[in-house]
């Protein structure tokens, strides 16, 4: 037996969470809905590696010259870097670049899948966690856009968040590129500049305005005040320049530009669609935090007032996004190649969505037990015969496979929430029957019965069956069940 100092801790990585049957079911009735109405507006699966070569994530990496800052990196035998991807976006614009000339253009596909990030963890920030990403490419009208926006308001009402309590907010980069111009910050040389007011401005639901207007020049303290936790290192903008970027913000106003129009063009489409009916808005606010976008951008915020992770009632913000991205799929081919796509953060929509109470997994039964009395092998034929029963009825089942007694076999099924154990002892195997323990009904019965020899004479949520019966008797207490589930 190892000594006590060399036991390995048990402790989670910082950053990362263990997921619960509850919340792996929650996720997947979620993606569900979503694949259904990817599916009907005719975009296909498909499935990249999680890892990539690190120059394949291109403008993903936060910075490119150290190649394990932002993302998880190490090196092959052959001395290649190689990244955890740090979203889908990336790798579908390689398969894409990689495979151009088989697929069908327009290239419409959806992809679901972990991502990866290396950078610090926080309260609700996290280095793995889910997306699902939908993607046209090969199409360069803003119709391609539009489309996306009015799909994820779509998918919003597909999983029962009703009208009024989520909005699509669309934008465009090049709108705002021509602000940042005006403020002498466009070309290559001030692309790290432009990517940190980027990133300012897509805090304003976060921070407010004078949050925005503090990353915006000098940085800002996470407490709020000098000193007072993690400092953010600001874009650096004069008095001038923070005043433009913070009322083209607030305001939207600005010259007409390519930017300008295409929007009048999206609002159009939405409009002709019946979408213009507060599902989808334009709004000068959106920016989407990444360099790599050129033309609209668009964000899924969810109006409704949701308990955040302290208990306290608040609005609670965005849970998908995405935008047009010209650029990554060219990259590989050095020729123009249109792209589009969004995506919606998995963990944060489905925390959104069980909060709300749209995401109910109380329909998944836990398992039938089958208590071991004895523990003969013909016994325990006959125990895992009644297991094959109930399994091949649809009914989930399990025989117990412990080594403890009666008392804590039925202990067993009740930290499962198993709706009935069935019991078959010497006694009752003579006379060919078994005895079923409604443990639902049971809870309630004992409830009310304070004597103990009184509970063990009532025997509370107990029948005897002939065995032939079993399978009958549990699909009669699940129905009972069930039906008081319903009305409850």
């Amino acid at each position: 037996m190892a000594e006590k100092s060399e036991k390995t801790k048990a402790r989670l990585p910082r950053g990362f969470v263990d997921r619960s049957a509850e919340d792996i079911r929650a996720v997947e009735k979620m993606t569900a809905k979503i694949r259904e109405v990817y599916e009907l507006c005719g975009f296909e699966p498909v499935e990249q590696p999680l890892i990539e070569y690190t120059d394949a994530l291109g403008k993903f990496l936060p910075d490119q010259d150290r190649p394990n800052e932002g993302v998880f990196s190490f090196q092959d035998d052959d001395d290649q870097w190689l990244s955890l991807r740090y979203d889908l976006t990336a790798p579908t614009a390689r398969f894409v670049a990689e495979n151009y000339e088989r697929l069908p253009k327009p290239y419409r596909s959806y992809r679901s899948g972990w991502v990866f990030r290396n950078e610090k963890p926080g309260p609700g920030r996290f280095r793995q966690f889910m997306q699902f990403d939908a993607d046209t490419i090969g199409t360069p009208g803003v119709a391609a856009d539009a489309e996306m926006a009015m799909m994820m308001a779509d998918v919003m009402e597909a999983l029962g968040i009703k009208r009024g309590d989520y909005v699509i907010r669309v934008n465009n980069r090049k709108v705002l590129d021509g602000v940042l111009e005006a403020i002498g910050l466009g070309g290559d040389e001030n692309a790290g500049r432009r990517l940190t007011v980027l990133r300012a401005i897509d805090k304003l639901d976060k921070f407010g305005p004078e949050g925005v207007r503090l990353l915006l020049g000098a940085g800002r303290w996470d407490g709020g005040k000098e000193g007072e936790g993690d400092f953010t290192k600001g874009a650096g903008l004069d008095t001038a320049g923070i005043a433009k970027v913070l009322a083209y913000v607030e305001t939207g106003e600005i010259e007409n530009n390519e930017g300008v129009e295409e929007l009048g063009q999206i609002r159009a489409l939405c409009a002709a669609a019946g979408y213009d009916d507060g599902r989808v808005k334009i709004d000068p606010s959106v920016v989407r935090g990444l360099e790599y976008y050129t033309g609209p951008v668009y964000e899924a915020e969810l109006l409704a007032e949701i308990p955040n992770e302290e208990g306290k009632i608040v609005r609670f913000g965005s849970v998908g996004g995405g935008g047009r991205y010209d650029g990554l799929v060219s990259r590989f081919r050095g020729e123009p190649v249109p792209a589009t796509g969004f995506s919606i953060g998995v963990s944060r929509l489905t925390a959104a969505l069980k909060a709300l109470g749209k995401l109910d997994t109380s329909d998944v039964v836990a398992p039938v037990v089958v208590l071991v009395m004895d523990k003969d092998t013909e016994s325990l034929g006959r125990y895992q015969k009644m297991v094959s029963s109930l399994r091949k009825a649809g009914i989930r089942a399990e025989m117990y496979l412990g080594g403890a007694g009666m008392k804590a076999q039925i202990k067993y099924a009740d930290r499962r929430g198993s709706p009935a154990v069935v019991i078959q002892g010497g006694n009752e195997r003579a006379e060919g029957v078994v005895q079923i323990k409604d443990l639902v009904e049971g809870a309630r019965q004992a409830a009310a019965i304070a004597d103990h020899a009184e509970y063990k004479e009532a025997r509370p949520g107990q029948v005897t069956v002939p065995e032939a019966d079993l399978v009958a008797e549990v699909r009669k207490i699940l129905d009972a069940q069930k039906a008081e589930r319903d009305r409850g």
